[in-house]
């Protein structure tokens, strides 16, 4: 292999134009690692939250933008066993997606569903982990339950809803135009909420109160989703699109027995990401193989056109997941 690579840098905190080509050292397969060559990148809001400045790497990481990627297995580590040089892989990285090759942990790729590209591929992890870690592991979702995903349209969005419906919960929905909404119905929400137009809490009281929601909006949603939760309801918090401070009445949580929680996925530990993967592989990879749970795609760019993509991911229009050619 070459001593370099392409790869898409941040050169400076800022707008999607601060994303621009370069090349970088070729990554090493460290202890327990693999390296990926990437065919395609993921782009995420944390990606663009970092090119803002807003989300750090953690100190171990690579600087470059990318959490997720799929890709072929070209170097593996020392104590790696379950991979092996040409495997096709789909990969949860701790950063450097957006280059021709990745270097993360192996408990942290999985196989490429039967009958998926890896186009589609790399589409998975990171929407996959973030949505089975909390509103599964940590929300403790069960069938029957009435679920509020925020942002339904999104990659989070629309693979909660399809996940959530697939076992057993009822799901509702909230999404910016009646087009979304209808995006959301056809994946499995019994109800979608143009929060445009309406007034998701007065929906979800209707309906006898959400036993949990997922929500990445934050701000002044935070006391309406407290107001729109049943007793002893759950509010799983992700992201705080909307800010991370609020004025809120505590007192509904002990009398209404809430409880808020919430968890962001990339400072957690390589173990507890590879305990994610193992039941990911176990509960929902089985469903991705028979097609029963599929990726909604958006668009693709070229890494080169990286700033293009963030550009689409930060517009009000775009609906499901976002990615970048980067190898053949």
């Amino acid at each position: 292999m070459s001593e370099t690579m392409k790869a898409v840098e941040i050169s400076t905190p800022g707008g999607p134009e601060v994303l621009v080509p370069c090349e970088r050292p070729m990554p090493r397969a460290g202890q327990g690692d693999v390296v990926i060559r990437v065919a395609w990148a993921g782009v995420n809001r944390p990606d663009a939250l970092q090119r803002a400045g807003n989300y750090a790497p953690p100190p171990t990481a690579s600087d470059l933008p990318g959490l997720e990627a799929s890709g072929e297995v070209v170097e593996v580590g020392p104590g790696v066993t379950e991979w092996s040089v040409g495997d096709k892989v789909c990969a949860l990285l701790p950063g450097g997606g957006y280059a021709e090759y990745v270097a993360t942990p192996a408990a942290h790729c999985l196989p490429i569903p039967k009958g998926m590209d890896l186009r589609e591929a790399a589409c998975l992890p990171e929407t996959f982990f973030t949505v089975w870690t909390n509103v599964f592991m940590r929300g403790g979702l069960r069938a029957g339950e009435r679920f509020l995903v925020h942002g339904g349209s999104s990659g989070i969005g629309t693979t909660a809803i399809q996940l959530a419906n697939h076992f057993g919960a009822r799901v509702f929905a909230t999404a910016g135009s009646d087009e979304k909404c209808q995006v959301c119905t056809d994946l499995g929400a019994e109800r979608a909420i143009n929060y445009r137009t309406e007034d998701f809490v007065e929906v979800m009281k209707e309906a006898g109160g959400a036993d949990l929601i997922l929500d990445m909006v934050g701000g002044d949603y935070l006391p309406r989703n407290v107001n729109a939760l049943a007793n002893d309801g759950r509010l799983v918090q992700i992201a705080f699109l909307n800010g991370p401070k609020v004025e809120l009445n505590f007192a509904q949580l002990m009398v209404r027995r809430l409880t808020i929680t919430g968890s962001t996925l990339r400072p957690q530990s390589d173990l507890a990401k590879a305990r994610i993967a193992e039941e990911l592989r176990a509960h929902v990879w089985p469903l991705l193989d028979a097609g029963a749970v599929a990726p909604v795609m958006d668009s693709e760019f070229p890494l080169e056109k990286a700033s293009d993509a963030h550009a689409r991911i930060e517009s009000p229009g775009h609906v499901g997941k976002i990615v970048l050619k980067v190898g053949a």
